[in-house]
């Protein structure tokens, strides 16, 4: 009778494990494109980069003249007369002439929109890895519930049997209290797995934007480079991070130069006409400004001295940053063999632990062997086998974190197949600051309607 309850309670487990969910499967793909589409994360960042893009359009704004219109109604009155009079002004000022101060903050400002687009490829690695951790945890989730689940019902089992043996005397009254607490246990386990569960789930809602289905383990791992020092030359070309802060080194030195020339004189000139309906005469006027600065009490000198800490700082933390990019490749490097060996010595403890579980529960049968023992068999048998399931999660993360560490964590390099955000258009429309009623103008109105609607 107990062995005939085993094979049952065994093909019973087999079932859960190989049955397949009803929902069409998931792919780590399509929870990687759902969590690209879906990121309010992304949403943010993008519109802050077009917001850096608008600061190039102003400084090259500010190379072109302004124009001006007033209207001035005036009205006195005395007890000899009443005068009433109106006047309209049209004026123009355009900075001349300023050592090209002008134009190299606009260098500084484009400087500045690349270090933010390589900001916005750092934050799509950042969601897109979460989103892999999400994707895998859920997964892992649903193999220990289901793991749990099993392993009740085989203790619920032993349980049945050791009652039946307990019964024709064959065991103690012990045997049963042990099989009881283990029991206890087990749908302890199986409640905080569940937990687990709904966690992972709420977790993965968060990052894809869309409730968990019938999610899958990816078949394999993605391509990585042979060694960590092919990957470490890769992450000095391609990091996001080390790429931003090159362009904000590149934006200190422009601005290094642009404190230096505040010292030197700037040519400005304006035009002004005005007529009024009480003299027959336009009145216009011309002007040609010339200023510079004589003494400012410090001040400029102290702006320029600090322009230049402001370098110095990015240049050391452009050093910084390789370093800790070299460590963090190195890191996911070492996770990798980690999780790769531990499998290994995993597999071979299932192996093992399956053999023994199988021996036990034959000796417990022929009364060579007490209930404790078949217990202990099969709780080193589970625990091999949650640990197997963690394994392989951290192999398939600990490959998407070397990844990310050498920067080809994107939806282009994984080619997702999703259309992706071209953070060029935004900018080739508003770099030569186009007013509203232009032709350039009336195109970026649809683009910006096209994003809102997005």
């Amino acid at each position: 009778m107990f062995k005939l309850r085993i094979a049952k309670y065994t093909c019973a487990a087999l079932l859960i494990f190989s049955v397949p969910s009803l929902g069409a499967a998931e792919t780590l793909s399509d929870s990687l494109r759902n969590a690209y589409k879906n990121s309010g994360l992304l949403a943010q960042n993008r519109a802050l980069l077009r917001a850096a893009d608008e600061k190039v359009a102003g400084s090259v704004a500010a190379l072109r003249p302004i124009i001006k219109w007033s209207s001035t109604y005036s009205h006195s009155a005395s007890s000899n007369a009443e005068t009433n009079a109106l006047s309209a002004k049209l004026s123009a000022s355009w900075l001349l002439y300023d050592f090209g101060k002008s134009k190299l903050n606009i260098q500084a400002q484009k400087e500045t929109v690349l270090a933010t687009r390589q900001l916005l490829i750092s934050i799509e690695q950042t969601v897109l890895l979460r989103t892999v951790k999400a994707h895998m945890k859920y997964r892992s989730s649903i193999e220990f519930v289901t793991l749990r689940a099993a392993n009740v019902e085989l203790i619920e089992q032993e349980l049945r049997a050791a009652k039946d043996r307990f019964e024709v005397g064959e065991v103690t009254r012990t045997d049963v209290a042990l099989a009881e607490a283990r029991l206890a246990s087990a749908r302890a386990s199986f409640a905080s797995a569940e937990g687990d569960l709904t966690k992972a789930a709420a977790e993965f809602r968060a990052v894809v934007g869309l409730k968990p289905g019938n999610l899958i383990t990816p078949s394999g791992l993605p391509d990585l480079p042979d060694n960590v020092d092919a990957a470490i030359e890769q992450a000095r070309v391609h990091h996001p991070a080390l790429k931003r802060i090159q362009h904000l080194v590149s934006a200190a030195e422009i601005n290094v130069k642009i404190a230096q020339s505040s010292n030197r004189f700037k040519v400005n000139g304006s035009a002004n006409l005005t007529d009024t309906n009480s003299t027959s005469n336009v009145n216009r006027d011309f002007n040609l400004t010339v200023d510079g600065p004589i003494y400012s009490g410090g001040a400029k000198a102290s702006a320029s001295r600090a322009a230049m800490a402001q370098r110095d700082s990015k240049r050391a933390e452009l050093h910084i940053g390789l370093l800790d990019i070299e460590q963090e490749v190195r890191n996911s490097f070492v996770l990798l063999d980690v999780a790769r060996a531990s499998g290994k010595s995993i597999d071979r403890q299932i192996e093992a632990a399956s053999v023994a579980f199988r021996g036990v529960r034959e000796e417990a049968s022929l009364g060579a062997r007490t209930t404790l023992d078949v217990l202990n068999a099969e709780q080193e048998l589970l625990d091999a086998r949650v640990t197997r399931i963690s394994t392989s999660i951290d192999e398939q993360i600990a490959a998407y974190t070397v990844l990310a560490s050498i920067g080809k964590l994107t939806a282009v390099s994984l080619e997702l197949g999703v259309k992706t955000y071209d953070p060029i258009e935004y900018y080739n429309l508003v770099r030569t600051a186009p007013i509203s009623k232009s032709k350039q103008g009336k195109a970026l109105d649809r683009v910006l309607k096209g994003l809102v609607g997005n």
